[in-house]
């Protein structure tokens, strides 16, 4: 029977990222996932969602450009060409995946895995043991248990980007990133979408001054909102809820996602409600069983499950890894314009302790050059120790431009180190350097 030093369960983001980091450390590493490498990220969520929405933007800058004076008669879509380019993306990627693996001298496995509580690992008809076993089985779709749902055709971000032909119209239920998100991928390239979210707003984890920002401008793509109401029924043709009834042609749930913890009840792990309970290191209660990304619970993000994997191979190693700090994880939303956050929001702090700055991006030279003017930058210190408690950007390319904030931050800077930063002009990313001078009442443009 062959053996490794560590058998991870899953090649998404975080398991081929861990596997990768482990064999490159020096410890021989089994990989071995049932469906797609990459997971979903790559195959079901962040890639295709955001090649879509590139898609998108190119039909809005047209729009635009006709505004400006430069003028396009008509737009013809083929969305069967634009899918066939998001596969190719993807597979290419997958492709370079696979070869980051073998460079990496990782024994591979496809199939379904099973483990035992002596750490020996069945995958079809091959059988191995492994010291350590990392636990990366990722997550599936929820989708509520309404009255009604067996009667219901419906997509779910498992494969709602399969789809070749472009629909006509789109209810989407959920109000979170990703039905957001999914609203801005398809409804400029000319779906009719609607969002149902028995919230009273979208995007509730994000920060408050964005969403009305996202909000309007889902209005002026024609997407329809309805919020604050009560699901009653779901037939084959409409959504009975306590503010009317909405008839649909296409339906997706975008309500969330459950972890894979098959392999843990079977290894009778210790749960912390749905989610596998961890510790600083992501050790299971099982010595030498770890797990990481969407079945600890946490930020279910790739980022996040890749930082979480190469954690636990530290821990593994020997090496006493400090623990990952939440406040230095971004969040990024890709709506139209882009929302990124790290650390704390304004509504999490207390105002009396803390200095919030927020400039508008409408007084930005290269925001209005690019007919950016929708967004703002946040920014969140402490008045006695000067420390970056978070930030905020909402724009287009908001999710570059929290870098170097983001980086001060995880280097030990402070606001005052911001402020010595001699930004390019004119770049969007200058006014972060007048959002941190804000902090000590010194900014330029305010």
């Amino acid at each position: 029977m062959k053996k490794f030093d560590l058998a991870i369960i899953g090649a998404g983001a975080g398991g081929y990222v861990a596997a990768i980091h482990a064999a490159k450390s020096g410890l021989k590493v089994a990989l071995v996932e049932k469906g797609k490498v990459g997971g979903a990220c790559f195959n079901l969520g962040c890639i295709p969602s955001k090649i879509m929405i590139e898609h998108s933007k190119l039909i809005q800058k047209i729009k635009t450009a006709n505004e400006w004076g430069i003028n396009v008669s008509s737009i013809d879509v083929d969305f069967g060409k634009l899918s066939k380019r998001k596969d190719g993306i993807i597979q290419k990627l997958l492709e370079n995946i696979h070869s980051y693996i073998r460079n990496a001298s990782i024994t591979y496995f496809t199939g379904i895995a099973k483990v035992s509580n002596d750490k020996i690992i069945t995958v079809e008809n091959e059988q191995f043991v492994a010291k350590n076993i990392i636990l990366a089985t990722g997550s599936k779709p929820f989708v509520p248990p309404f009255k009604g749902i067996e009667s219901a055709k419906y997509h779910t971000t498992d494969t709602i980007f399969n789809i070749t032909e472009l629909p006509k119209q789109l209810t989407i239920i959920g109000g979170g990133v990703i039905a957001v998100e999914l609203a801005f991928s398809l409804a400029p390239l000319g779906t009719k979408v609607t969002i149902l979210n028995h919230s009273r707003d979208i995007l509730q984890t994000e920060e408050p001054d964005a969403r009305p920002i996202v909000r309007n401008k889902l209005l002026d793509l024609g997407v329809d909102l309805v919020f604050d109401f009560e699901f009653q029924e779901i037939t084959n043709k409409e959504i009975i809820t306590s503010r009317g009834n909405f008839p649909y042609e296409n339906l997706l749930f975008a309500t969330g996602r459950q972890p894979n913890i098959e392999i843990a009840k079977e290894l009778q792990l210790e749960l912390d409600g749905k989610f596998i309970k961890v510790n600083e290191q992501f050790e299971t209660s099982m010595p030498n069983v770890y797990a990481i990304g969407d079945i600890v619970g946490g930020y279910q993000l790739a980022h996040a499950a890749s930082a979480e994997g190469i954690q636990a191979v530290e821990a593994i190693l020997g090496n006493n890894p400090s623990s990952i700090d939440l406040t230095k994880i971004p969040r990024c939303v890709y709506s139209t314009p882009e929302i990124a956050t790290f650390g704390l929001l304004e509504d999490e702090v207390n105002s009396n302790e803390c200095i919030i700055t927020k400039l508008p991006l409408s007084s930005n030279p290269k925001a209005l050059m690019e007919g950016n003017k929708d967004g703002f930058i946040k920014f969140i210190a402490s008045k006695t120790t000067d420390e970056i408690l978070g930030a905020c950007v909402v724009g287009d390319g908001a999710t570059e431009i929290l870098n170097s904030m983001l980086a001060t931050k995880v280097a030990g800077g402070k606001a005052t180190d911001l402020t010595k930063i001699i930004f390019p002009h004119p770049t969007k990313s200058e006014q972060i350097g007048d959002a941190a001078k804000a902090v000590y009442w010194k900014a330029i443009n305010a």
